[in-house]
């Protein structure tokens, strides 16, 4: 693309906005629209940033691409009509509200030749970026993923914050496991029905591989953190903070002559980071070159099915 592509952009919600910023501020593209049937929230939005407002999805014949930041219900027959007129799209995890649903827009762009992609937004966390460079063969992961309560989330945590980690943990170590187990929590007197509050979900993958992953919305402090074990070394992801610390075990001894007490001896690295681009805006890029064909199209979509489909699976399997 010659010029830098026009974006529509559905939704003028929280992570709405946080797309507008980016796809304004950035030099690769074009904020052209803002789509949302709140005017009191889309013409503000798009005031702000230079673009047009409008209630509803319309022609797309003057934009070359779409973000979906819509909710959840609304991603299933957005997105169909979107890759109808043959846009680019990115849209916000999950990709529909259904494994089907989702398999079936997957399949779409791929028989029309469309690029889309999902905004599983870790991927493109600095911290994720560098432990990825540092792993060597991994065995074991954990991960957390904890917050305080938020009504708004009417899926429940698997789709909302499981999905990240899941996402993370089968690219690392091996794409569709062999076995998904886990339980869910349904507590909280303010959740939708079936809205799950807790997922605690235990992955199998070839090899004897293992992640074990937790997500909350019941937490009372915010926790983003992952540990990736390799055979000869330990690596601690703070996805808040945006750090990596890498571990390596030397030796350990009693602390003493009498053999009281414990003593380890510990190598301690602490990487620079490959990158400080802010995830989002590093997405964006990502989705741009995409719609330029310097990424794999085909690759993209395949990548998007592991976690979709393991949350599925656990939700099935656990509900």
């Amino acid at each position: 693309m010659s010029a830098a592509p026009r974006i529509l952009l559905v939704g003028a919600g929280s992570m709405g906005s946080l797309h507008a910023r980016v796809i304004a501020q950035s030099p690769s593209t074009t904020l052209a629209r803002i789509v949302d049937g709140r005017e009191e929230a889309g013409r503000p939005l798009a005031d702000r940033y230079g673009a047009e407002w409008a209630p509803e999805l319309g022609d797309l014949s003057d934009v070359d691409a779409v973000v979906i930041a819509a909710s959840t219900e609304a991603h299933y027959d957005l997105a169909v009509t979107v890759l109808e007129h043959d846009r680019p799209l990115l849209i916000e995890k999950p990709v529909a509200d259904g494994l089907a649903k989702t398999l079936e827009i997957i399949d779409r762009s791929a028989s029309r030749g469309i690029p889309m992609t999902c905004g599983l937004l870790e991927r493109f966390n600095p911290a994720v970026v560098t432990a990825r460079a540092l792993v060597d063969d991994p065995k074991f992961i954990t991960a957390t993923r904890h917050s305080p309560y938020a009504p708004r989330i009417r899926t429940g945590v698997s789709w909302d914050l499981l999905v990240h980690d899941v996402d993370l943990a089968s690219t690392m170590l091996g794409g569709e496991p062999t076995a998904v187990r886990g339980v869910l929590g349904h507590f909280h007197p303010l959740s939708a029905p079936g809205a799950e509050d807790v997922a605690e979900a235990v992955l199998s993958f070839d090899g004897g591989r293992v992640a074990h992953v937790s997500a909350s919305r019941v937490g009372q402090r915010k926790i983003r953190s992952m540990s990736i074990h390799d055979l000869d070394k330990l690596i601690e992801v703070d996805l808040l903070r945006r750090d990596v610390t890498v571990y390596r075990h030397v030796s350990d001894q009693p602390a003493n002559a009498e053999g009281r007490g414990y003593r380890q001896q510990t190598v301690i690295e602490i990487p620079e980071l490959m990158s400080a681009q802010e995830p989002l805006a590093a997405q964006l890029e990502h989705f741009v070159k995409l719609m330029e064909g310097s990424v794999d199209a085909d690759a993209e979509r395949r990548s998007l099915i592991p976690a979709h489909s393991i949350v599925e699976t656990l939700k099935n399997a656990a509900g």
